[in-house]
């Protein structure tokens, strides 16, 4: 048994602006599989692909008023590209932001409802990984996190040390995962968070059982009654095991 990484959530006061900027900044095409609910996707995505790990935006009510512990990476090709993908995003709403991350060589924004993200410069490991180079969640332990993660799902680890660690899908394609040491405890829910999904027709409830026992436990968010299991890894953080698809 093993789960797949099938998407990123994103809280919203407004899922369809907020999932309109995101399909213009990754080049993808939107739906939407209820009131709510916008899905980003690649153009002509099928699902089970590899390559792409989708954005669905979901409204809630409450504001955005906390750091997130999720953000992508978004990857680019030459430094022209980098600063043309930059002045595009500012076209579409984006922002800068400053987290306190002085000098470097990629660009820290935050979309129009306040997420951050950042756009890299290039780096060859993501030549090939699309426009979403990794999803990064930010951790005390890389370790520990990989440890979970790695079991978790079927993706591959690629690199650990004790600052960082990156998966990727065992196909070698589509954008990494990656746990960057960062201080501070969390103590507050996460408005952007990971949705992983059984393989058709493996067992929701007997993946959510493996996943306790490898120390997720549930959560309550506010969920009520759902088809998905919102569970939280070894430091808290949310995630959703969807039905098997």
């Amino acid at each position: 048994m093993a789960l797949r990484l099938v998407q990123v959530n994103f809280k919203a006061r407004d899922d369809s602006a907020l999932g309109r900027f995101w399909a213009q900044a990754l080049g993808w095409g939107v739906s939407s599989e209820g009131p709510g609910v916008t899905n980003v996707e690649p153009m002509g995505f099928v699902y089970p692909d590899p390559v792409a790990v989708c954005v669905d935006v979901v409204a809630v009510p409450d504001p955005e008023t906390v750091k997130y512990r999720v953000h992508l990476d978004l990857a680019t090709t030459s430094a022209a590209h980098q600063t043309e993908l930059i002045a595009r995003l500012k076209e579409l709403g984006a922002t800068p932001a400053d987290i306190g991350q002085g000098d470097i060589p990629w660009t820290v924004l935050a979309d129009p409802e306040g997420n951050v993200f950042c756009v890299l410069e290039p780096r060859e490991i993501y030549r090939d990984t699309g426009p979403i180079a990794a999803v990064v969640v930010d951790c005390a332990d890389p370790r520990a996190m990989a440890r979970f993660w790695d079991e978790a799902m079927d993706w591959t680890l690629h690199e650990v040390t004790d600052d960082y660690a990156r998966l990727r899908s065992a196909e070698g394609v589509g954008p990494y995962l990656e746990f960057l040491r960062t201080p501070g405890v969390r103590t507050w829910w996460n408005r952007v968070h990971l949705d992983v999904a059984p393989y058709l027709g493996d067992d929701q409830e007997a993946e959510v059982a493996r996943l306790r026992a490898l120390g997720a436990t549930a959560t309550d968010v506010g969920q009520s009654d759902v088809p998905w299991k919102v569970l939280a890894d070894a430091e808290g953080n949310e995630f959703c095991v969807l039905s098997s698809r």
